[in-house]
């Protein structure tokens, strides 16, 4: 079941963060959240919880977001639990944010961009991962 506190500070920003049954965490950001260094925090610090200190490949889904800070792009260049991080998107404009983010920061773990799930879902399993 999806992970869903809708009352907490910044709740709304994330839609949706639940393990696949690949053992892949899902994070998918609320449409047109735009992601600020205390969203962005906020959502590390949800992830860190649910990997509970084991290396976890990460899915993020930032295809319907409206736009990322600087201040939380650095936030997301920090280390935490993810093993890997495919960033899903849909558009140009996502791949534009994406290629910006990689670009700039230096990622702590393997980061691509992919436009398709399944494609996103392959490579973040072929990584290398201990989750069952």
């Amino acid at each position: 079941m999806p992970e869903k506190d809708l009352d907490s500070p910044g709740g709304r920003d994330i839609s949706s963060l639940d393990f696949d049954s690949n053992g892949i965490l899902r994070l998918q950001w609320a449409r047109g959240v735009v992601i600020d260094a205390p969203n962005a925090q906020r959502a590390m610090d949800r992830v860190n919880d649910m990997c509970a200190g084991r290396p976890t490949p990460l899915l993020i889904d930032m295809a319907t977001t409206e736009s990322v800070s600087r201040a939380a792009r650095a936030v997301f260049a920090k280390r935490c639990d993810a093993s890997a991080i495919a960033l899903l998107g849909s558009s140009a404009v996502d791949r534009v944010l994406a290629n910006f983010f990689l670009g700039v920061n230096s990622a702590p773990v393997p980061t691509r961009f992919f436009t398709n799930s399944d494609e996103a879902a392959r490579w973040l399993t072929s990584q290398g991962h201990d989750r069952a």
